[in-house]
């Protein structure tokens, strides 16, 4: 059996770190925030898989290659698509309580599903369920957690031939051994393991607006970046249409607009049912640009989500909406609206990034050693532009399959796992370490403007030349032991940044979540980025 470092305590992370510890693996898990601060436990919509006999995998299948936009790997979504409802039932096996009705499971529909077949929890908390319950069954199991404790770099060491069994004359591979980390009291450890499962999550921070909370700033796709992994997509950035256009920009689930919400301008047009035969409930990359358009034709006002209808009368809608949308109802009321009674203002907003570490279909990257899973990943599954509801099916999906992966490859090893040990002693922070301060404030600010205004709902080579320029001529601050938390978030971001510019200069052309002013066809003609298959072979 080998040791595992497991880094992020979202869905991801917590599926990995429990399926191995369950296959017999010594797990340590860490997390930079608390142990139930993820992405996963702000997820509202829901969980799509085929459990339900008017539904099949296949069905599933061609709704996640139409969002797409035929830039899904097949083979990919075909394993998420037939995995799924397995992986439904290990939740729900392991805690999680989905809704239920008189027929069994509650199921809802969401934009771009011909079925209804996505499972809630709580209403809109399906995200906070689910971390619920995993964070319960990780308790039960021998699994090692370290809170509060931030990964820096990834630590490698050179393969010799003979050892990887390389062509004669090939390069040396370097093999992930494990972490460098950042401590609660702001030291630095090394800790050394046999497998490496980054589950960071995306990088919603790279955005002025976004529904992600203050934790998402890819540090496990920069950290594989700078230890030199394969990424792919980059380019591919998923904004949701509907978050409340109110400070913090929460979250409005696409299954509001599901139940029969639809969208309006300040004249009270719905807008939609002129720009694609599904209004409200086409792909979200269009739903997204099509607000962009409308608020910009206003002035950059705001539109508005209308859910006042949704039942016979005003009582009844306010009853329906608190019970079905608890957690959009206290976020609208404690902005002041009644949402029952009155459409509320929505704007796009940064929500998942369908790029990142390239890997095969059992998790693993380019480096050996290192698997990666849930958004940090680029599976392939989400192509150009995510299904909704797929994120988090995507996680156990791959989490488990990660975790056969890394099984199996302990299994054939050469040498005997090595249990985790610290590579050094802790080191404490130097007495004058830097703090969080303006400089580190206005980093981080200048860098979330330039990508929502260059690398944005839509872009042009012009504007992302410029950013691009301003982006290189931004200080990278330093990581150096004593360097706090947020300028190590802060030098992972500008990173990013500066590489999700350079893949939305190079793919010119207009597909699925990104969308070139300057070339509005997809046609395929134009240079594309690196592909997930080209970024593998590399």
């Amino acid at each position: 059996m080998a040791s595992v470092l497991v880094i992020g305590s979202g869905l991801a992370g917590l599926f990995a770190a429990v399926r191995a510890a369950d296959a017999g693996h010594t797990v340590t898990l860490v997390t930079k925030g608390a142990l139930a601060e993820s992405n996963t436990s702000h997820a509202q919509g829901g969980i799509a898989a085929s459990l339900f006999p008017d539904d099949s995998p296949n069905a599933h299948l061609l709704d996640t290659l139409r969002a797409g936009a035929g830039r899904s790997d097949p083979a990919a979504a075909q394993v998420l698509c037939d995995a799924g409802p397995a992986r439904v039932r290990d939740l729900i096996r392991f805690g999680a309580h989905f809704d239920r009705d008189e027929s069994g499971l509650a199921r809802g529909l969401e934009a771009a599903h011909v079925r209804a077949r996505v499972l809630h929890a709580g209403g809109d908390a399906t995200g906070a369920e689910i971390e619920r319950a995993m964070l319960d069954a990780l308790g039960r199991r021998p699994i090692t957690v370290r809170e509060q404790t931030m990964l820096v770099e990834l630590l490698t060491e050179t393969i010799d031939d003979e050892a990887a069994a390389l062509p004669s004359g090939a390069d040396a591979a370097p093999r992930v051994v494990g972490a460098e980390l950042a401590l609660p009291d702001g030291g630095r450890q090394r800790v050394l393991a046999d497998v490496v499962v980054l589950a960071t999550g995306g990088a919603g921070q790279l955005f002025l607006h976004t529904t992600n909370p203050a934790i998402a700033t890819g540090d496990g796709v920069a950290a594989a970046w700078r230890a030199g992994a394969s990424l792919a997509d980059l380019e591919f950035v998923q904004f949701h249409p509907t978050a409340l256009a109110v400070p913090g920009t929460p979250l409005v689930s696409e299954a509001v607009r599901g139940e029969g919400a639809v969208l309006r301008n300040r004249s009270g047009e719905r807008f939609m049912l002129g720009r694609h035969p599904e209004a409200e409930l086409a792909p979200r990359d269009v739903v997204a640009r099509e607000i962009a358009r409308e608020m910009a034709a206003q002035g950059g006002e705001p539109v508005l989500l209308d859910a006042t209808a949704l039942a016979e009368d005003p009582a009844a809608n306010r009853a329906m909406l608190a019970a079905r949308f608890p957690t959009i109802t206290a976020a609208c009321e404690a902005s002041g609206h009644d949402w029952a009674l009155s459409p509320v203002p929505v704007t796009p907003a940064a929500h998942y990034w369908m790029g990142g570490i390239a890997t095969d279909l059992w998790g693993r990257t380019s480096l050996p050693g290192l698997f990666a899973v849930g958004e940090a990943a680029c599976t392939g599954v989400h192509g150009a532009n995510r299904l909704a509801s797929n994120s988090l099916l995507e996680a156990a999906v791959f989490a488990e399959r990660a975790v056969q992966a890394l099984t199996a490859d302990a299994a054939s090893a050469r040498t005997p796992a090595q249990p985790p040990v610290s590579g050094d002693e802790p080191r404490r922070a130097a007495t004058d370490a830097r703090t969080d301060g303006g400089s580190s404030a206005a980093l981080r600010t200048t860098v979330q403007t330039l990508m929502w205004n260059a690398a944005g709902l839509e872009r042009d080579g012009a504007t992302l030349e410029a950013a691009a320029e301003a982006l290189a001529a931004l200080p990278r601050p330093s990581t150096t032991p004593g360097a706090s938390r947020r300028e190590i978030e802060d030098a992972n971001l500008l990173d990013l940044a500066r590489l999700l510019v350079a893949a939305a200069s190079a793919r010119t052309e207009s597909v699925g979540a990104h969308f070139r002013s300057d070339f509005p066809a997809a046609d395929g003609t134009g240079t594309i980025a690196t592909t997930r298959e080209d970024a593998l072979a590399c």
